[in-house]
């Protein structure tokens, strides 16, 4: 939406209306000393015309790669009509609304992208929304230990390869109200399930777990989450949403399913952003929906019986006393919401379950081409769209040489889990083709062929 200045005419009219002289006359409270007269290393404003020549400056100094990074951000293809209808004023300038008479529109938006979510994950409720899938995972944990009322201790079991970042984020988050996470034994680059037997779950209020999880492994849910629902234990699945196209929903998993869903939205029609913003998901049973952070729209009818939109319930510190609040967020991811709402609008189930599709058989065919390369083995078989390999050599300098060539060709794992030694993080969505493929393995084979024949010199 273009931005448009208030002119001085318009300003003088203002402050006329209200009784003031000036704009300064509005900011009279703040002490003198506080006030400066100018900014140091700031340069001067510029006009529209030469701001916008200096974006696409920049912007045209960013080399086009061929990118084969995941990790939790991914490269989807975005229909046009997404932001294009995303960045309508209607849209894109809207406040949060507290006022239902005048934000139906944003309110409707809210609720179709809470009942897809909904739906997506197999569980009841949803709100809207959360700051990116890190922090939703702490606020799953910090609502697993409120809805514990069996007097169990402040721990819960987490999955090894859940997302490091996540769980360093939720570790800061619920650190000071001296919640533990605790990792779950894991083997082959999933948790181990036959471990579970030997855990004593009375230490316990919930377990943790990812799917597909960091390395891109399929974890074995159903056992994780009939095991711990029949502890007592409440069930936390984070999970792609792109994923749940064709995996088995949380709501889902074991006998009973799983109690609280949360994950990254990114996927659902967000650019990559260089890193944001993003917007996190959190879905969960109907019995924990007081204990949900974030807002909730409702459908109702007025008393003429016509349908309408409404915050019904939103437990944050902004609304209610703080000893009370769920969550001390008081803002919620709305554009992005309403861009995702949009992109499953387009997309529709089937939509979504051929992304989904495209992107496992272009990761299959990454495999099959990466494998067949000499010192390059799979750590883990059983994927959605994301996989580890074994290198026989440092992954650094690879990644380093392959953005010389104009790729960027995965995530160095090898400090996060030393267990695997030389470990690279690839991911191919629906956006790499057959030729992408092709080239990025040649490209891959070559930098690999002198440390193998340096080997076979060398016996």
């Amino acid at each position: 939406m273009p931005f448009v200045p208030h002119t001085p005419d318009d300003v003088s009219a203002m402050l006329a209306t209200i009784g003031a002289s000036s704009i300064d006359e509005l900011f009279d409270e703040i002490p003198t000393g506080l006030l400066i007269d100018r900014l140091e290393g700031v340069p001067a404003g510029l006009g529209e015309q030469a701001i916008t020549r200096l974006m696409h400056a920049r912007a045209s100094r960013l080399p086009a790669r061929l990118c084969f990074l995941g990790a939790g951000a991914y490269e989807h293809h975005i229909p046009a009509a997404v932001w294009e209808l995303a960045t309508r004023g209607e849209f894109y300038s809207a406040y949060t609304p507290y006022q239902a008479e005048a934000s139906q529109g944003t309110l409707q938006v809210t609720w179709e992208y809470q009942s897809m979510m909904a739906s997506l994950t197999g569980l009841d409720v949803s709100n809207a929304s959360l700051y990116d899938g890190a922090t939703a995972f702490a606020e799953a944990c910090l609502m697993a230990v409120r809805a514990n009322r069996s007097g169990r201790p402040r721990r819960i079991l987490v999955s090894r390869y859940l997302h490091p970042a996540w769980l360093d984020v939720a570790r800061t988050i619920v650190a000071g109200q001296q919640i533990e996470l605790c990792e779950l034994p894991a083997r082959d680059g999933r948790s181990d399930a036959a471990a579970l037997a030997g855990i004593d779950a009375a230490g316990y209020c919930a377990l943790a777990v990812q799917q597909p999880n960091f390395l891109g492994a399929l974890e074995p849910v159903d056992e994780l989450a009939r095991w711990a629902r029949h502890q007592g234990l409440l069930v936390i699945g984070a999970c792609n949403p792109v994923a749940l196209a064709i995996l088995k929903p949380p709501g889902e998993w074991g006998d009973e399913g799983a109690d609280i869903a949360c994950g990254e939205g990114q996927p659902l029609g967000i650019p990559l952003s260089g890193g944001g913003p993003y917007f996190g998901y959190m879905t969960c049973r109907q019995s924990l929906v007081r204990q949900m952070p974030g807002r909730i729209v409702g459908r109702t009818l007025d008393r003429d019986g016509r349908p309408g939109f409404t915050l019904t319930l939103q437990a944050r510190e902004q609304h209610i006393r703080r000893s009370r609040s769920t969550s001390n967020i008081c803002t919620n991811q709305g554009l992005m919401v309403t861009a995702a709402t949009i992109y499953l609008s387009l997309l529709g189930a089937e939509g979504l379950r051929r992304v989904a599709l495209r992107c496992h058989a272009n990761t299959r065919r990454l495999v099959d081409a990466l494998t067949a390369l000499p010192g390059v083995s799979l750590l883990a078989d059983g994927f959605f769209h994301e996989v580890v390999f074994g290198l026989d050599q440092p992954v650094a300098p690879l990644l380093e040489k392959l953005a010389g060539r104009g790729i960027v060709g995965g995530l160095d794992v090898s400090a996060q889990f030393p267990e695997f030694g030389h470990a690279l993080l690839v991911c191919a969505t629906e956006t790499r083709t057959p030729e992408d493929i092709a080239l990025y393995a040649r490209t891959l084979g070559e930098l690999l062929a002198p440390s193998a024949e340096s080997r076979e010199h060398d016996a």
